[in-house]
Formats: structure tokens, C-alpha cells, sequence
């Protein structure tokens, strides 16, 4: 019985990825194809430009402030602000917001006293603002000059449309994990918003780059102060008071990301432990007929968390081997042993990442150069998932509900050129 039990567990710890490896390939085109081939790469001319308010919440943000309000200014879209909210910087940032509002019409500063938490930043400037429309970033983002057109397309077009998440792309690649990061959100994260907005609903919109509609964020109360993760709990609550969620995919939005090995496994535990915490709160809500559309994004998500464990599970046994005799012959190993599934595992990455490369290149040129590190990189994206998961998910039921705050993140090695 064990024995058996122990087999089908084997057998879902290697097809699980895979099996989910094809789904958001085969959905990743379907969504391409249907609404991205062909199209033209210009933005398109709105019926109406109504007023934006662009808001840049920031804490210790000297290094990227200039950089980062200064593309900004450079948006063609005909009506908008900015901005920008000092949130208790121990650096010179509100020196500098202060400086950059001087120089810039187009820009406001909120100075915080105290450390408020991204959310906070966000509902003060959102209820100060008098726009109906926010594009909201990061401190450190750089955004194409037509991203506010393409994003304001989709709001303007429907009144369905509470939000649209972007397209972010990583701008350090000077060290191999920046180059894999690269792949990364081409041929794993990508594929995922793709897939997701075939299933009708999208897990999160990226915190980094995301415009929303004033009155759908009413609905709901703005963003929870309260919640490790903002970006994903706001996409939730949206799409359980039924607003839609759309994906641009022209809305290129340049980032920098952690370049060390602490600094992602800081991120990514972060980002496990905002979507366990998002699942928990929201776990009775899936009980309602009205949550329907939410339901396979919660389920994949679950599976994912099932997953995780079944993953320490077999380790622990294949450890549990070198101390004590396996009864089953080798099965404890088995899964470690590369052979034909091994060949298999990595045609499936590479074949993920063609995909991938098809559609990015529409986008972003020259991504072939890294197709070599990044073979074998949706494995350790799955790995690194499955760790951190099992680490974040007992944070997410143990961690007491106060505020979340700012903690400065690893941005890696900024970009010389």
C-alpha cells in the first residue's frame, strides 16, 4: 500500500510542472495568436485622453529618483501627473522629489513622516488625487514613452476593465542570475499572464507596473495595508467584485532585480508568502457561486502548495536512504537519477523557451543569446518555488496582521548603458 501510494506521489512530483510546462505554452500561443499577431506595434489613437495621476511610491530610492521621474516625463500620452510619495526615506530621496518638483510642472511630492508601507503610499495619493485613472510603479521602474496609451486603451474601451498589469522587463543583466531572470519572465511569467487571461482571470498584476481604474479601487477599498503582497491581494478583491483584469503586453516596463543569490530567495519568499496569504483570507470566498471564475486560479495555485510538500516529502525520504536501507530498491532515488526522464525534462525547457522566444522577440530583440543558461532554468524556477513555498506557507498562517512596511529590496547591479 505504501508502496503504491509512494509511486503515484513520484509520478505527480515529475508530471505536475510538465503537464502545467504544456498548458501555458499551448495557452500562451492561443493568446498570442488571437490577440497579439498582426496586430501593429504603434500605439492606438483613444476615443478620449481622460487625466491620469502616475503614482511612484519610494523609500530610499536616491539611486533610481532621477532616472525613474525622468523617463516618466517623457510619456506621450497628452494628459497626466505624477506622483511621487517619500515614505520616511533614511537617504537623500525626498531631497531629491523635492528638487525634481522644482524642475517638473507635471509633479507632486507626498512627504510620509513615518514608515507606512507601500499600500498606505498608495491609498493616501490615490484619495488625494482627483484623476479617475492611476498608472502605478515602482521607484526604480523605467517605462516605455507609449506604456500610459496602451494601458489607458483597455480602460477607456470597456467599463468591465478595473486594471491592466504590463509587461515588466528585467533591465540588469550583467551577472549570470540577471541573465536568467531574463528567461525567466519571457518564458515562465510571461506565459503565465498569457495563459491565466485564457482562463479568464489572472493570479496578480505586477506590482511594478499597473494602471487601475479610481472607481473599481473604491469598490473595494483601496489596497490592504495589512497584506505582505498588495499587488496580489488587490488583483483578487478586484476580480471577486467581478472586475476584469487585462494583460498589455506593449506596456514594456524595465526593472531591476536582485542579483544575488539572498536577494531572490528574499524576493521570492516575499512573493510565496503574499499568495499563501491571499489564498487563506480568501479561501471561503471560493465557496460561493459568484467566485466561479476564481476558482481554477485558486485551484492551480493549491496544487502548486500541494506540490511543495509532496516535493519536501520525497527529499526527505531520498535523505532518509544513505542512513537507512531502502525497502523498495532504489525508488527513494529514483527521481534524482537523470535518464530518459531527464532527456525529457530538458527538451520540455527548451521547447518552453522557444515558445517563449517566438513571442517575446515581438517585444524585446536578441533573447536567443541566453536561450544556453536557460535551458535548465524552468527546473530550478519549480525548485525554488516549491522551497520557498513550504517556507512561506506556515509564515502566511503564523504572521500577525499589522501593517506592512517598507524593506528596502535588492535591486542588484544597476545598469551602466
Amino acid at each position: 500500500m505504501f508502496y503504491d501510494i509512494l509511486t503515484v506521489l513520484l509520478s505527480f512530483a515529475f508530471h505536475y510542472p510538465l503537464i502545467m510546462s504544456y498548458v501555458w505554452m499551448v495557452m500562451g500561443v492561443y493568446y498570442f495568436f488571437h490577440w497579439e499577431y498582426g496586430t501593429p506595434r504603434t500605439p492606438p489613437i483613444l476615443a478620449e485622453y481622460p487625466p491620469i495621476s502616475i503614482l511612484v511610491p519610494c523609500h530610499n530610492e536616491s539611486d533610481t529618483a532621477y532616472e525613474t521621474i525622468g523617463q516618466l516625463m517623457k510619456q506621450t500620452y497628452p494628459n497626466f501627473n505624477v506622483v511621487a510619495i517619500n515614505d520616511c526615506s533614511t537617504d537623500d530621496t525626498g531631497d531629491i522629489l523635492d528638487e525634481l518638483a522644482e524642475k517638473y510642472d507635471k509633479l507632486r511630492v507626498i512627504h510620509l513622516a513615518t514608515n507606512q508601507g507601500k499600500a498606505m503610499g498608495l491609498r493616501m495619493a490615490a484619495l488625494m488625487s482627483k484623476n479617475d485613472f492611476f498608472l502605478c510603479i515602482d521607484g526604480d521602474a523605467l517605462l516605455d514613452p507609449d506604456v500610459a496609451i496602451w494601458m489607458m486603451s483597455h480602460l477607456v474601451s470597456s467599463p468591465r476593465v478595473g486594471a491592466v498589469t504590463g509587461n515588466p522587463r528585467i533591465r540588469n543583466r550583467s551577472t549570470l542570475l540577471g541573465k536568467l531572470q531574463v528567461g525567466e519572465f519571457s518564458s515562465i511569467i510571461g506565459l503565465i499572464k498569457r495563459a491565466q487571461r485564457i482562463y479568464g482571470r489572472v493570479f496578480t498584476l505586477s506590482g511594478v507596473i499597473g494602471c487601475f481604474r479610481k472607481s473599481a479601487l473604491h469598490r473595494i477599498d483601496y489596497w490592504n495595508t495589512d497584506m505582505i503582497t498588495e499587488d496580489i491581494d488587490v488583483s483578487w478583491r478586484l476580480q471577486l467584485d467581478h472586475w476584469d483584469i487585462r494583460y498589455e503586453p506593449n506596456a514594456l516596463c524595465w526593472i531591476l532585480m536582485p542579483e544575488t543569490i539572498t536577494g531572490l530567495w528574499k524576493q521570492r519568499l516575499r512573493w510565496s508568502q503574499g499568495g499563501a496569504e491571499v489564498i487563506l483570507r480568501y479561501f471561503k470566498r471560493m465557496f460561493d457561486w459568484k467566485a466561479r471564475f476564481m476558482w481554477i486560479v485558486y485551484l492551480e495555485y493549491l496544487i502548486s502548495v500541494i506540490w511543495s510538500y509532496i516535493m519536501l516529502f520525497i527529499v526527505l525520504l531520498w535523505i532518509t536512504s544513505f542512513f537507512f536501507p531502502d525497502p523498495f530498491e532504489g525508488l527513494y532515488l529514483s527521481i534524482f537519477i537523470p535518464g530518459w526522464s531527464g532527456i525529457f525534462l530538458g527538451t520540455t525547457c527548451l521547447i518552453q523557451f522557444t515558445v517563449s522566444l517566438m513571442i517575446d522577440s515581438r517585444y524585446e530583440k536578441n533573447l536567443g543569446r541566453y536561450i544556453f543558461p536557460l535551458i535548465w532554468y524552468p527546473l530550478a524556477y519549480w525548485l525554488l518555488n516549491a522551497t520557498t513555498c513550504v517556507i512561506a506557507f506556515p509564515k502566511a498562517i503564523f504572521r500577525s496582521k499589522g501593517r506592512a512596511v517598507w524593506v528596502s529590496p535588492d535591486r542588484g547591479i544597476k545598469p551602466t548603458d
